[in-house]
């Protein structure tokens, strides 16, 4: 073959060698690489006001988890009774609660707008599911995350913000009804379509109680282990690609003000499904930017949908110090 030939030949390859890795630099810079720098220091020691948070967080757990445990379609008392729990803690929070009622079985999504001044058609739902799946109480899914809920509305209640913020406790997001017309997610998300309302961004409560410095406690779905740490003490940031500017802003402001180890994760819904594991989905469903925020399920809580899920388990400082990250970045966005 002539030299002329061999050198053509090895220039398309470099050159296809240099595409493929511009490729790859360039997904990872924008799938994974986000704004700010996570957390690294050592937590600091908890004041006066991070331990009455994580007192009245543990005590949201335990009610939900353990004095009414299993909450879902086939123990309706049980569902209703943690419905009216988070309608009276927000009414004590000075909140006037709306249920949004659906369904044969009349299921409540409970609801309260925290209404913002100059731009206060502009709205950021913070949205967590109170039910639990069948043979579990469900404390960290996702009794936690409803804790978180009541706590940062709790946190913002006098805070005198620019944007609307809308907290959302939403009925049925486990099976059987995820995806389907009797979500509560989905239920909340078709009113803000069909009211034309402006929906700025959408975060998802999706379990945040359960953490371990253990090397390997933290897992991954494929390729992802290439990209975060091992060990299951961070809070993760989800979304998909169309949701990255949002994910973005969220992040680096969590990043600027929370005292909390953060990773962020930005990628296209078929090359990792579970990032639609949540209510968040619902939200994409209807066009409007949403981000799931957890502590990852299965992928480092071994106790997932089952019955270990229980109160004890869960790691109640690390949750006040990570509900105060968040209570100070929603007042950052909404400001």
């Amino acid at each position: 073959m002539p030299n002329k030939q061999l050198n053509e030949r090895l220039f398309k390859s470099i050159i296809f060698l240099l595409v493929i890795s511009a490729v790859v630099a360039g997904l990872f810079f924008y799938c994974f690489r986000m704004p700010g720098s996570s957390y690294t220091r050592q937590l600091p020691v908890a004041d006066e006001a991070l331990q009455l948070l994580n007192t009245r967080l543990a005590e949201h757990v335990w009610f939900l988890s353990e004095e009414i445990g299993e909450r879902h379609y086939l123990k309706m008392a049980s569902l209703n009774k943690a419905a009216d729990y988070i309608e009276e803690q927000f009414k004590a929070a000075a909140y006037i609660p709306l249920s949004q009622i659906f369904g044969e079985k009349q299921y409540r999504n409970i609801v309260v707008d925290l209404y913002g001044g100059q731009r206060r058609d502009e709205i950021i739902v913070v949205g967590a599911h109170y039910d639990s799946v069948w043979m579990t109480p469900g404390a960290d899914d996702n009794a936690s995350a409803v804790a978180a809920l009541l706590e940062i509305a709790r946190a913002l209640k006098n805070k005198k913000l620019s944007r609307t913020i809308r907290f959302i406790a939403f009925a049925n997001e486990e099976l059987p009804f995820y995806g389907t017309d009797e979500m509560g997610s989905r239920q909340a998300a078709k009113r803000s379509y069909d009211r034309n309302e402006h929906i700025v961004g959408m975060f998802s409560l999706e379990m945040l109680g359960y953490y371990s410095d253990e090397p390997d406690s933290q897992r991954y779905p494929r390729p992802l282990s290439y990209f975060y740490p091992d060990k299951a003490n961070f809070i993760a940031f989800v979304s998909n690609l169309v949701s990255r500017g949002w994910l973005a802003e969220s992040i680096l402001a969590f990043r600027h003000r929370a005292e909390f180890p953060s990773e962020g994760l930005a990628v296209p819904e078929w090359l990792v499904p579970d990032i639609r594991r949540s209510d968040n989905v619902a939200f994409w469903e209807y066009g409007y930017p949403a981000i799931m925020i957890t502590d990852t399920s299965n992928y480092r809580n071994r106790n997932y949908h089952n019955a270990g899920d229980v109160y004890h388990t869960l790691d109640y400082d690390r949750m006040a110090r990570l509900v105060s990250g968040l209570t100070k970045m929603l007042e950052t966005l909404a400001r």
